[in-house]
């Protein structure tokens, strides 16, 4: 079976985790400082590891005091994580239309949605590909909004020569099992604002203050303070000593997953009346995902399972947030979402996959989609 995705590992994440389990010591501690260290030469920039990608939009929300009754705009085509974090905080996330060539937020859409309850606005950077951030920061600058950018999808990818993370408000990035780099599970926030980022700290831990400085040392703070609400989304050492062994490795993940892509594009380039390809520079982003959108497509499911007969897997990134009950919106304020949504598919994409996989699971997508039986 060619997986869709897949957590791709070697012998160094093996020997660092059983470095950690040698050690006996197995929460968070002096391995999450190593990675956090490594991380924040990576992007030049502070960094807090976390748990989840999830957590880290939560804990950036609740930094920036966003709570209930606030609004958040975000993108209606992204996993339901990104709502999650913000109705978690008891805020609301107003969905917005999605741009049609790059599947990331329209910020017309975003300009129409916009209230004077309006307090943040997550871009995300789907498949990788970055946000018109220019723009984006712009917008909030006039609308005095925070900007908190869903980069889950986005590590390694550079805007305008500059690698996301590297700049702007605040980044969130996940490290979950079949991201560019992985932790097994994980995430991290990424900021310049001393005080979001000590917040943060804190609020990982239960809220304890300083109690960062104490685990990192393989200590516990036994008389200590809480001062707001906290939360157990603290990483554990098992967890960075993966994550460092991924980072040790990313030059060479990266560029993997770029050239499976461009495969892939340079096979479709000459199906564009059945497939459409989104413009990607594959040479300044590293994609997480490779989507496509088949023009008149009627049955996905039954393309996936003729795909799956012939041992590819596929995915569908993502149902739309408004068809979701817990967050179901009127689909009249998404045409574009809308239009495409049972049109997208995503084909496998991991550095696992070789180059003649690729070129099996593109040369089947065509033959398949040229019966028109779908």
């Amino acid at each position: 079976m060619i997986k869709v995705s897949k957590s791709c590992l070697s012998n160094i994440e093996l020997s660092n985790v059983r470095k950690v389990l040698k050690k006996e010591y197995l929460g968070m501690g002096p391995e999450v400082k190593m990675f956090e260290d490594e991380l924040q030469s990576f992007f030049g920039r502070q960094v807090v590891c976390v748990n989840s990608g999830t957590a880290a939009l939560h804990l950036a929300l609740q930094a920036c005091s966003i709570s209930y009754g606030d609004e958040v705009l975000v993108p209606a085509i992204t996993y339901v994580a990104t709502y999650q974090a913000i109705s978690a905080t008891g805020a609301i996330p107003v969905m917005c239309d999605v741009n049609y060539n790059d599947l990331n937020i329209s910020l017309d859409s975003a300009q129409k949605r916009i209230t004077k309850k309006t307090k943040a606005i997550i871009p995300v950077h789907f498949s990788g590909h970055p946000c018109n951030l220019e723009k984006i920061f712009k917008f909030a600058k006039v609308n005095k909004i925070r900007v908190i950018e869903d980069s889950a999808h986005a590590f390694g990818s550079y805007y305008k020569g500059k690698k996301i993370g590297s700049f702007g408000d605040i980044s969130c990035f996940s490290f979950d099992g079949i991201k560019n780099i992985t932790s097994g599970e994980g995430g991290c926030v990424v900021s310049s604002n001393e005080e979001i980022i000590k917040k943060i700290k804190d609020a990982r831990l239960l809220g304890v203050v300083n109690d960062s400085i104490k685990r990192y040392n393989k200590e516990r703070s036994w008389n200590f303070n809480v001062v707001g609400q906290g939360w157990r989304y603290h990483m554990s050492d098992i967890n960075a000593a993966i994550g460092r062994a991924q980072l040790s490795r990313f030059k060479k993940l990266s560029i993997t997953r770029q050239k499976i892509c461009k495969t892939y594009d340079k096979i479709f380039l000459g199906h564009s009346s059945n497939i459409v390809t989104f413009s990607r520079d594959f040479d300044q982003e590293v994609p997480h995902i490779y989507c496509v959108i088949i023009r008149n497509l009627k049955n996905r499911e039954k393309l996936r399972k003729s795909l799956l007969k012939k041992d590819i897997q596929t995915g569908v990134h993502y149902i739309p947030g408004y068809k979701l009950s817990y967050y179901k919106s009127t689909k009249d304020l998404f045409p574009v979402a809308e239009s495409v949504c049972n049109k997208i598919l995503t084909l496998p994409l991991h550095t696992d996959l070789t180059i003649a996989k690729v070129k099996f699971i593109a040369n089947s997508l065509i033959k398949l989609i040229n019966t028109k039986n779908y």
